[in-house]
């Protein structure tokens, strides 16, 4: 059983350093929120011990989930046109087309990319000035994205729209919200994906602040601790599993 729960436990903490590990990643990511390891207890049941008393025993521990902390940690002041910050709650929404997925961030720090749009199923041929049919051409439109194609979405669900003759112009960027929080998914950097836990998603109330960016809230001095804590429960769980090895080659030697 020991070796068992010593096992279990170094197992754990490897989890447990692989989120701290990601944390520290992302300490520079803008609009990044931190995970944080939550343990629970495997099963326990009690035995019997001196004078009948009941005494509990456990299989070890294990690491139940990483939840996701919320909390905001500050904006800088880039200036930059197409930055956005969000001072509330709230999320920015990016679709993606070529999967028709819908993900939320913090990270505002956005930029206008050209799309082509296919001509319409309808759309007739042309005639130049010899005659000759020209097919209907893709229409060039600029919109807001971030820098992986993504388009962000306004409050209505729609695309952003960018005019390339006149880029500060006003936008209107859309902030989503769900009530719950709890249960939302890391995709990759600062996005997250809601699950069926998060509920009904609304139009947030976080105000939409152009020229700025909000930062990562990892701690590092205390992704460190966390590091250090880890590192040590790890090694005392492989001195707990030598340890064990060692009384049962000693029990077995006995035998012989």
């Amino acid at each position: 059983m020991s070796f068992y729960n010593a096992a279990v436990g170094a197992y754990q903490q490897q989890l447990r350093m692989n989120v701290q590990a990601q944390n520290i990643a992302n300490v520079n990511t803008q609009g990044y929120r931190a995970e944080r390891a939550a343990f629970g207890e495997l099963m326990n049941r009690n035995v019997v011990g001196i004078d009948e008393e009941r005494l509990p025993k456990g299989t070890g521990a294990r690491m139940i989930h990483a939840p996701i902390d919320f909390s905001t940690r500050g904006y800088k002041d880039t200036g930059l046109t197409f930055d956005f910050a969000i001072n509330g709650d709230g999320f920015f929404a990016l679709y993606d087309p070529s999967s028709q997925e819908i993900s939320f961030t913090r990270d505002g720090s956005f930029q206008m990319n050209e799309f082509l749009l296919p001509p319409p199923e309808d759309a007739e041929p042309e005639l130049d000035e010899n005659g000759v049919e020209i097919e209907p051409q893709p229409t060039s439109i600029w919109r807001l994205s971030d820098n992986q194609g993504r388009c962000v979405l306004d409050p209505q669900g729609n695309f952003i729209v960018i005019d390339p003759e006149n880029r500060e112009a006003e936008l209107t960027v859309g902030v989503f919200d769900y009530a719950i929080h709890y249960g939302m998914q890391h995709a990759d950097g600062s996005r997250l994906l809601a699950t069926d836990i998060n509920g009904q998603l609304y139009l947030g109330t976080g105000e939409v602040i152009r020229g700025m960016l909000e930062m990562s809230n990892t701690d590092l001095t205390q992704e460190f601790i966390k590091v250090i804590e880890s590192q040590r429960a790890f090694s005392y769980c492989l001195k707990m599993m030598t340890t064990t090895d060692e009384i049962e080659t000693t029990f077995n030697n006995l035998r012989g």
